[in-house]
């Protein structure tokens, strides 16, 4: 289904999220995040000790290199993440996708109304894409490269954990609902609930 740019008349507002506003949904998603990172790190180590990540047999440039694209990359999955969001928001019909960062979060946004499987398909995009990308990657990458790559899936993942709240949350939800989604923030509205 396509974006639409006006709310039909017989919807209503049942839900309504601000990550920058609501500190209890703010927190619950950071510490989800934090348990994530862990959950995917830990055991990881036993695999392929993070050690390997700070091993300075090639020398002290090639140790330096690891970091700096580590550092870079980071960056730029951020960026990248966003603009997946973006994209998929263009496929379902958005004219114009609104960016931006707020100190805490980066965020797309837009002006328009996404059905329920649409937007879920927006929230895990950047998500499923990177996923498969950085365990492609991790599968040919040598040993001493394993964790930067490895780092990014973790942030990839982890990072996601609003994506992750929102499509839970909204799975429970009936079939019908319409998400606005204005970047640090979403209202959801239904035309079933409104009727009870």
């Amino acid at each position: 289904m396509k974006s639409l740019q006006n709310l039909p008349e017989e919807y209503a507002e049942i839900y309504s999220v601000n990550l920058q506003k609501n500190k209890k949904i703010a927190v619950f998603v950071n510490v989800l995040a934090i348990v994530i990172a862990v959950v995917m790190t830990v055991p990881m180590h036993f695999y392929i000790p993070i050690t390997k990540l700070f091993d300075m047999q090639q020398g002290l440039i090639s140790y330096s290199i690891r970091f700096i694209v580590l550092s870079i990359s980071v960056a730029l999955y951020m960026v990248l993440h966003e603009l997946i969001h973006g994209i998929t928001m263009k496929y379902f019909g958005t004219k114009k996708v609104k960016y931006g960062f707020t100190g805490m979060y980066a965020f797309a946004g837009s002006d328009d109304y996404y059905d329920k499987r649409s937007y879920i398909t927006i929230a895990l995009a950047p998500v499923i894409v990177f996923a498969v990308v950085f365990a492609i990657l991790n599968a040919v990458v040598p040993a001493q490269w394993f964790w930067v790559v490895y780092i990014l899936q973790v942030v990839n993942i982890s990072g996601a954990a609003g994506d992750l709240f929102v499509t839970i949350k909204f799975s429970k939800m009936p079939k019908d609902i319409l998400v606005f989604d204005y970047g640090i923030g979403m209202t959801v509205y239904s035309k079933t609930m409104n009727l009870k």
